[in-house]
């Protein structure tokens, strides 16, 4: 229901008669005998509550809590103390519209509109760099570490995958069906369209898309000089989101995936830190603007496999099957993937897989500390 209609004026409150003079402010009890007129009856109903220090300093209920439990999501759908002062949904539209799409632009590829960030030059002499995000996020994530990039002689792009971010987002069934198959297909076409000339750096981060990033590495390795892992899963035994197994629920799927804070705090969740409000502002609007994002999020995921996913590149990076050199950069304060993870990775092919930890990040390195994953990606390109 629009928030809109919970500003009408509420209704006369019905009249409270004081108790006896016994009873004062200072008491830890109080009685208030409440007395309700009908053409039939009188009723006298009591209602004894317990005043104290301890329950002024508890906050009230919220029916809204699941949404305001969040630092960064204070201004999200949220009933102020007077409805009618504050906005609705369409005027925090309002105030959000157009943030977060630095250095991006609509490019049309395959059939879908795209939007890719771009930094740097294409006549760089230091190559091209590809940027990856994972699930639920977007490219949006990468806009400090391809800024810095490019001041250091790199050409960077940064997606939306189809269904995330700015990106085109088909209604499964018409023309797109999240299947890895076929976000592999766009991603070609994308980068026929961009005119990225082979081999160039790519660097990957995150769940489900993020993961299909690294299964289409392993079947166009001659595409690839040199790739970068941030935290993903990596192995068999990486742990799976409960975002996600929600989402594979009948029902509680749906309902999951319309969320409008679910990015935020899924990214709040794995990491040390709050998003600023700035921030949480550009990965909640696409989930607010329309259903679907959230939809193509819930068909990407009911059309995974993640032990299969996982299984793949365990296998695909491992010694004899990869040779190229790997740089995985981790936030060791990742809740959702321990640094365990990272380790088992680099023994399946430790002559070409590096292992940077990077203290104080959490899941997304890239929004926690981007200093330090340029640090160790200028030093590894």
């Amino acid at each position: 229901m629009p928030l809109s209609l919970l500003s009408s004026s509420p209704s006369p409150a019905p009249r409270i008669l004081p108790t006896s003079s016994s009873s004062s402010t200072s008491s830890s009890h109080f009685t208030n005998t409440r007395l309700i007129r009908n053409k039939r009856f009188r009723t006298t109903i009591s209602i004894v509550a317990k005043a104290s220090e301890e329950d002024d300093d508890k906050p009230k209920f919220n029916p809204f809590g699941f949404v305001t439990d969040n630092p960064s999501s204070r201004s999200a759908i949220q009933l102020p103390e007077s409805p009618a002062e504050d906005g609705n949904v369409g005027q925090m539209l309002y105030r959000i519209e157009g943030k977060g799409k630095e250095y991006g632009s609509y490019i049309k590829a395959g059939g879908f509109r795209w939007f890719v960030r771009e930094t740097g030059s294409p006549e760089s002499r230091r190559g091209t760099i590809v940027f990856l995000h994972g699930a639920p996020t977007q490219s949006y994530s990468y806009r400090v570490v391809m800024s810095q990039m490019a001041d250091a002689g790199f050409h960077c792009f940064a997606p939306d995958w189809i269904g995330f971010g700015f990106s085109d987002k088909p209604q499964a069934g018409y023309g797109f069906d999240y299947t890895e198959k076929e976000f592999h297909e766009a991603f070609d076409k994308l980068l026929d369209v961009l005119g990225v000339a082979s081999p160039f750096f790519l660097v990957v981060q995150g769940f489900l898309v993020g993961s299909y990033g690294l299964t289409w590495a392993l079947k166009n390795t001659s595409k690839i000089s040199k790739l970068v892992i941030l935290n993903t899963q990596l192995t068999v035994s990486s742990p799976l989101p409960g975002l996600f197994k929600n989402l594979r629920i009948p029902f509680l799927g749906e309902f999951t995936c319309q969320n409008a804070v679910m990015a935020e705090r899924f990214i709040e969740a794995g990491s040390a830190y709050v998003l600023k409000l700035e921030k949480a502002d550009v990965y909640r609007l696409p989930y607010l603007s329309s259903s679907g994002p959230g939809f193509a999020l819930l068909e990407a995921t009911k059309k995974a496999n993640f032990n299969d996913i996982t299984s793949r590149i365990s296998a695909g990076f491992a010694t004899g099957s990869w040779d190229k050199p790997i740089l995985v950069t981790w936030g060791i304060s990742d809740k959702y993937l321990p640094q365990s993870v990272a380790e088992e990775f680099q023994r399946g092919n430790p002559d070409f897989v590096k292992l940077k930890l990077i203290e104080g990040a959490g899941h997304m390195p890239q929004e926690d500390w981007p200093e330090k994953v340029v640090d160790a990606l200028r030093l590894f390109f």
